[in-house]
Formats: C-alpha cells, sequence, structure tokens
C-alpha cells in the first residue's frame, strides 16, 4: 500500500505501553475492593491460580500471535487471526477483538473524565470547600458531590438546575486528548507518553503509599483504627462465617469467578490490544521475557501499590464500613471522605486522582489502537480518515453511556455485556485458535525466536488443555449465576435493552466491515489471510 509499516522504537515504550494499557482503574479501586470482600488473603489464591494458568500463558499466546501477524504486514485482529486460522470463521471470529476495546472505551473515558475533574477539584480546593471537615458528615456529603459531579440523579447531560453536568466537560477535554494521542501515531503518540506517564503514576503513587503507611493511628479515641488493622484488613484470610478455619473461603465459587475475571481485566488479555501491540514487533524481537516484563509491571501496581493505598487509608479512618464497597464507591465516594480527614488534603487529593487520571488515559488510548489499524489495513484509508470513523462511533457511544447517567445503568450495561461476558467468550476463541489450530508446540518455537528466556516446557499443554478448560467451566458457573437476571433486565426493556442494541448493531457493522476487509486483502498482491502458506519457524536449539 506504500506505507512504511510503523514498529515500537525501543523495548522499553512496547514494555510501557503494554503494561500502561493493563495498569488502569481496576489495579487501584477494583482489585482492593474484591480482595477485601472476598476474603482478604484467601482471595489471592484463586487470584494467582488464574493469573498462572491463564493470565500469564495468555499474554504469551497474544503477544506471539501480533508478531506472528506482522510477518504479513497486519496489524488487527481480523486479518491475524484470519492469517493464523485460514478460514473466513476465525476472521469474523477476530472482530470481537475490535468490538471489545471500541465498547469499553465508551464508557471507560467517561470515568477517565471523573479522575481529571476530581484531580481539577482537589487542585482549585472546590471539592475540599463543598465536603467540609465535619466527621459526621463528610462521608454523606462525599457522596452527594460525586452524584452531583455526574448526574447519577437521573438521566440526561444535565442537573436538575439546568446546568451542564460537570463530568461532561472534562469528558470533552479527554476525549480530544486520546485522539490526539492515537492521531500521533505509535511512536510520537502512544510510545511516548506511555514513557513518560508511566513513571509519573508510579512516582504519584509511591508518595500516596508512604504517606497511607505513616498514617500510623490518626484517633486516638480508636485505637483499632490503625495502618496495621488496615493492612491486617485487607490482607489477612478471613472465613465467610466468623469462627470458621479461613480456608473455608476457598469453598466460595463467587470468589474464583470474581479472581479469575479480575486477572483477565488487570492483564488486558482477551481485549484484543495485546494482539495489536505486539503486530508493531519486528521479526526477532523478544515476546517472553517482554510479556512475563509486563505483566509484572502491571501486578507491581496492583498488588504493590494499589492493594496497600486504598483499603487500609480507608479502614484508618472510617472503619471496617468505610473499607468496603464497590469500585465507584470506594474511589469517588469514601476516598475524598478519608483525604478531607489526613493533613494536606488537597495535595494527597490530587496526587491520588490524577495518578488514577494517568492509569485511566494509558489504557483508553491503548483502546483506539486496534481499531484505527483494522480500519487502515481493511478500508486501506490513512490515519485522519479512521481517526474521524472512529472518533464519531465512539463519541455516540459515549454520549449513550453520558445521557443514561441515572444509577449508571449504561456503565454497568456495557461492562458487564462487554467488558465481562464478551471478554470470557474472545479469550476462549484466543487459546482455542492458539492451542489447536496454530499449535501449541508451533506457537512455543514461534513464541522462542528472538526470545530472551525461556518458557516453561509445560506450557504447550498448558494453552491447549488446561487454559481453555478452566475458561469453559468459569465461565459457564458466571453465566449460571449472572446471565438469568440479566436477561430478565433485557426483557424488561429500557436501558439494558437499549444497551445490548446498541453492541449488537456496532457488531454488525464490524462484521460488514470484515467482509469488506477480506474482499480487499484477497485482491491485494500482497499474501492473503486464508491462503497464505506458514512461513517457516526457526528451531531453538
Amino acid at each position: 500500500m506504500g506505507k512504511t509499516r510503523e514498529t515500537w522504537s525501543t523495548r522499553i515504550g512496547v514494555i510501557l505501553a503494554v503494561a500502561g494499557s493493563a495498569v488502569g482503574l481496576g489495579n487501584f479501586l477494583r482489585f482492593p475492593g474484591q480482595a477485601s470482600q472476598y476474603g482478604g488473603g484467601a482471595f489471592m489464591i484463586p487470584y494467582f491460580i488464574a493469573l498462572v494458568l491463564i493470565g500469564i500463558p495468555m499474554g504469551w499466546a497474544e503477544w506471539t500471535m501480533g508478531r506472528h501477524g506482522a510477518r504479513f504486514g497486519y496489524n488487527s485482529a481480523p486479518a491475524i487471526f484470519g492469517v493464523i486460522g485460514r478460514r473466513p470463521f476465525w476472521r469474523y471470529s477476530g472482530t470481537i477483538g475490535v468490538l471489545i476495546p471500541i465498547c469499553i472505551y465508551m464508557y471507560y473515558v467517561y470515568v477517565e473524565a471523573w479522575c481529571l475533574g476530581y484531580a481539577w477539584a482537589y487542585l482549585t480546593g472546590d471539592i475540599t470547600a463543598f465536603i467540609g471537615d465535619d466527621p459526621s458528615r463528610v462521608a454523606a456529603l462525599s457522596t452527594e458531590y460525586f452524584n452531583r459531579f455526574v448526574g447519577i440523579e437521573h438521566d440526561g447531560l444535565v442537573t436538575g438546575a439546568a446546568t451542564l453536568q460537570p463530568a461532561v466537560a472534562f469528558w470533552l477535554l479527554v476525549f480530544v486528548l486520546n485522539f490526539t494521542l492515537v492521531y500521533s501515531g505509535l511512536n510520537r503518540g502512544i510510545e511516548r507518553f506511555c514513557i513518560v506517564a508511566m513513571p509519573v503514576m508510579a512516582l504519584c503513587a509511591v508518595i500516596v503509599l508512604a504517606r497511607v503507611l505513616t498514617l500510623g493511628t490518626p484517633d486516638p479515641a480508636k485505637p483499632d483504627q490503625n495502618v496495621l488493622a488496615g493492612l491486617a484488613y485487607m490482607w489477612n484470610p478471613k472465613a465467610p462465617v466468623a469462627g470458621d478455619p479461613w480456608y473455608t473461603a476457598l469453598a466460595n465459587g463467587e470468589m474464583w469467578l470474581a479472581a479469575t475475571g479480575q486477572v483477565f481485566f488487570t492483564l488486558g488479555v482477551g481485549i484484543g490490544i495485546i494482539v495489536n501491540y505486539a503486530s508493531y514487533l519486528r521479526r526477532r524481537d523478544d515476546v517472553v521475557l517482554s510479556s512475563l516484563t509486563a505483566s509484572s509491571t502491571n501486578e507491581f501496581f496492583e498488588v504493590c501499590l494499589g492493594g496497600l493505598i486504598t483499603i487500609p487509608a480507608a479502614f484508618v479512618f472510617l472503619g471496617v464500613a468505610g473499607a468496603s464497597g464497590g469500585t465507584f464507591g470506594l474511589g469517588f465516594n469514601t476516598l475524598p471522605a478519608v483525604f478531607e480527614m489526613m493533613p494536606a488534603t488537597r495535595l494527597f487529593g490530587f496526587l491520588w486522582f490524577f495518578m488514577l487520571f494517568l492509569a485511566a488515559i494509558t489504557s483508553s488510548v491503548s483502546m483506539l489502537q486496534p481499531s484505527i489499524a483494522f480500519l487502515e489495513e481493511g478500508l486501506g484509508i490513512g490515519r485522519r480518515a479512521s481517526v474521524a470513523i472512529l472518533g464519531v462511533i465512539t463519541a455516540l457511544g459515549s454520549f449513550f453511556v453520558m445521557y443514561f447517567s441515572a444509577g449508571l445503568a449504561a456503565v454497568d450495561a456495557i461492562d458487564f455485556w462487554v467488558g465481562t461476558a464478551l471478554i470470557f467468550v474472545f479469550a476462549t476463541i484466543e487459546v482455542i485458535l492458539f492451542g489447536w489450530v496454530f499449535g501449541a508446540k508451533r506457537g512455543f518455537d514461534e513464541a522462542h525466536e528472538g526470545a530472551e528466556l525461556r518458557m516453561p516446557r509445560v506450557f504447550p499443554f498448558v494453552i491447549k488443555y488446561v487454559s481453555p478448560a478452566y475458561l469453559l467451566i468459569v465461565f459457564a458457573f458466571w453465566s449460571f449465576d449472572n446471565l438469568p437476571g440479566r436477561l430478565e433486565q433485557i426483557g424488561a426493556g429500557g436501558v439494558p435493552f437499549y444497551t445490548v442494541g446498541l453492541i449488537a448493531t456496532l457488531l454488525a457493522f464490524l462484521v460488514i466491515l470484515t467482509r469488506i476487509a477480506g474482499q480487499r486483502w484477497h485482491a491485494e498482491t500482497r499474501q492473503d489471510p486464508e491462503s497464505a502458506p506458514a512461513p517457516a519457524v526457526r528451531r531453538d536449539r
């Protein structure tokens, strides 16, 4: 097509970009909330089992498939899956790898705007003036501020006072910033930004962590609410019934589902981003050590930073009741109340939410690149046109999310059907494609070309048998627990019904584009995804 293929300019750039796509709000809010809810330290057992049996093996598989697709000049999941699977079915299944990041971006960029808005509110003092420092009212006022900020009381882009929701204005700023970065390209936009943003994010997190760990016992009248007790509440294994041994928590099937879902959410596997990012590697660029490094970086942010800040800080000031809650409750209701009780409220509040903003934007910008790559190589259009098309699609989707703001119903519905259900489906497709169609042994050899670290010899067995079996079992139990209620919601109409309609419409549109792209790839002189002969794979010594 006469276009120079983009590649990562530095190894640290691709590692930080992949880690940045994984490190997000889930590391600092979702993970600690789920760990404290499901038995503290007991939660870490299914968490690490899922990490070893699914997360890390799938990361290696996605990096390997992405780099393999680059040999044919492809960067999008539909084309890469077509190359590997050699059947139209696999090319169309790759469309899900474009759909998922688009849909997640539609609501994720809105939540990202909350983080920037809160950082600005602490910088200007707006939030501290609103909440005040009366311990008896701080929690209620923190919740009231959040409800006003996002318009959670009713649908529409304006509040009951006929003023624009503050979150909408910040959404516009963040939306433009995301597309500016992706328009700038892989090297000048995404890579350069992640090289700066990731260290700054780590610095902000370490400063906040140091402050939390030195809180001691802020209220002498409540000696049980201290930092050590907060860490114990977060990490000590707990039984679901007081007095029972802690290991009885392992019998909770819901905990295993939550732990597996968290591993998917945090590592970014099963979304389509890593396959795309790895396709910009050169033929002999390492994938084994790079994948493991990116995963380890993400785990450091999640376990060592996120797991030591949120819950302990909430416990110190608000006790057990304050340390409980969902992702948004902990992040935007509880923690602002906590910061109001800490010295240097505005400084630490700003650092925390600016850190969350950086975590969110390094993730959100990665959600745009797979779609940009698909539009460019599938339709033969340039960066400007592909950015414009994707901008219109995601803007309409974000307006849908922002308009149905009552109870955050649209956010919840998209997160369930795409951010959870479709990720399970796509991850299962990926492990079957890699382990059974491409071949686990062949994939093992392919991954080691140029590798600086050897994978365990058990990897082919795990990715071919263990990972798909684990995924199918977990997904079956998850569906049994969750689908009946969600299907009833769709049948009742309203936002859940509209959301599924939106997702289905976008999927149909992408399937049509995939068909057009497939015809175009057939007509081109370069190798066709279904008929291209498999390149020789160098065997490791």
